[in-house]
C-alpha cells in the first residue's frame, strides 16, 4: 500500500499525544478515587469486567482517529476492479474439422454452446464481437452490448474449408482498432481490396502513424481465439500475434480437441485435423495471453468461465480513502454506542 500525500502522515503523531493525555487523566481519577475510606471497596464496586470495559471506547475512538488521519493521506493499494469499456472478440474456427466428436457432441456445437454461455455471463456493460474464420476470416457480428445478436451471429457458423488462424487474429485487431488503417485485404487476402471497386471510388488506403506498445498493455481490448486444428492457409499465425502484441492486445488461445487429432471427411476430403498447441501457446505468450487445452465439452465450459472472471476484472492501483473513512467510521460509532451501552454515555 502507497500513499498519495505521504506528508500527511506526520498527523499521526497526534495519536500518542491523545494517549499520553488519556493516562495523565487515569491517574487524576485514580488520585480523586484515594479520598474513598477504603479502595477495596471502590475496586469491589467495580469489578475487573468492569474496570477493562471503560477502556474498551476510549481505544476503539483512538483507531477510529487515527485511521481518518491516515485517510487524510490518501492510500492507496493493488485492488480487483471491474474493467471498464471492454470489448472482446470471439474468434471461432469454422473449418471443417470441426466436425470431430472427439468433443460431444461435436466440436463445433460443444464451441457454440460454451460461448454463448460465456456470454451470459458477462457484465451487460461488455462489448462483444464475433469474427469467423477457416479459409478466410468474415465480421459475423460487429462488437455490440446486445446479446441476442451476439448468440445469434454464433448460431449462423457454417463450416468451410481451411484454417487461416492468422486472418482470424488480424481481422479481429481491424475489428477492435476500426479506425487505425490496419490493410484487412492485403494481410489476410494477399491482393489489394480497391480492385474490386469502381475506378472512381478506388482511393490509396489512408495510413495511420503507428507506434508500438508494450505487450498486454491494452486493457479495453482482447482476444479469444479458438481453433481445434492446424494452420492451413493465410498469414502467418505468429506473424499475426506479433501485430496483436504491438497493439497491447492479449490474445487467449483456446484449443479444442486432441493432440493426436481424429480423421475427418469433409465435402469429398479426408484428413487428419491434429492441435497445433506449440503454436497456440507460442501466440498466448507473443501477447501476453494465456492457453487453454479443452480436451472435452466440461473443459470448455470451464474455461470460458475462467476466463470471464480473467477479462472482465483486473488488478488496478486505485485510491481506497473511501475505505479508511468508512473503517473510522464503523470504529467511531462501535465506541459510542459500546460506551453508551456500559456507563450510559457518550465517551
Amino acid at each position: 500500500m502507497t500513499f498519495l500525500w505521504p506528508d500527511m502522515l506526520w498527523l499521526l503523531a497526534a495519536v500518542p499525544a491523545l494517549v499520553a493525555v488519556y493516562v495523565l487523566l487515569l491517574r487524576r481519577k485514580k488520585k480523586a478515587a484515594l479520598r474513598y475510606a477504603s479502595l477495596a471497596i471502590v475496586k469491589e464496586a467495580l469489578g475487573a469486567g468492569q474496570r477493562f470495559r471503560r477502556h474498551v471506547p476510549p481505544l476503539l475512538f483512538l483507531l477510529a482517529l487515527a485511521t481518518m488521519l491516515a485517510a487524510i493521506a490518501r492510500p492507496a493499494a493493488l485492488v480487483r476492479l471491474p474493467t471498464q469499456q471492454l470489448t472482446i472478440i470471439l474468434a471461432m474456427d469454422v473449418s471443417g474439422s470441426m466436425r470431430a466428436r472427439d468433443v460431444e457432441p461435436n466440436r463445433l456445437v460443444a464451441s457454440q454452446e460454451a460461448a454463448k454461455a460465456f456470454v451470459a455471463d458477462l457484465p451487460r456493460g461488455v462489448r462483444v464481437g464475433v469474427v469467423a474464420f477457416a479459409g478466410t476470416a468474415a465480421v459475423v457480428q460487429a462488437p455490440t452490448q446486445n446479446r441476442e445478436d451476439i448468440v445469434a451471429a454464433i448460431d449462423r457458423f457454417q463450416l468451410q474449408r481451411g484454417t487461416a488462424i492468422g486472418s482470424g487474429i488480424i481481422l479481429s485487431l481491424a475489428t477492435i482498432f476500426p479506425d487505425a488503417g490496419i490493410d484487412v485485404g492485403d494481410s489476410i487476402y494477399g491482393r489489394d481490396p480497391r480492385r474490386s471497386l469502381p475506378l472512381d471510388q478506388a482511393r490509396a488506403p489512408e495510413k495511420k502513424e503507428f507506434t508500438p506498445v508494450p505487450p498486454g498493455s491494452y486493457g479495453s481490448a482482447a482476444i479469444v481465439l479458438l481453433t481445434d486444428g492446424q494452420r492451413t492457409t493465410g498469414p502467418d499465425s505468429l506473424e499475426a500475434a506479433k501485430m496483436a502484441a504491438d497493439r497491447g492486445v492479449r490474445v487467449f488461445t483456446v484449443g479444442v480437441g486432441t493432440p493426436a487429432g481424429e480423421v475427418i471427411g469433409f465435402e469429398g476430403w479426408s484428413f487428419r485435423a491434429r492441435l497445433d498447441e506449440d503454436t497456440l501457446k507460442a501466440i498466448a505468450d507473443r501477447t501476453h495471453g494465456e492457453y487453454f487445452h479443452a480436451g472435452t465439452a466440461m473443459d470448455l465450459k470451464k474455461i470460458y468461465e475462467g476466463l470471464s472472471a480473467r477479462l472482465v476484472f483486473e488488478k488496478q492501483h486505485t485510491e481506497i480513502t473511501a475505505l479508511f473513512s468508512a473503517a473510522a467510521a464503523c470504529l467511531a460509532l462501535a465506541a459510542g454506542l459500546l460506551s453508551l451501552l456500559w456507563f450510559g454515555r457518550i465517551l
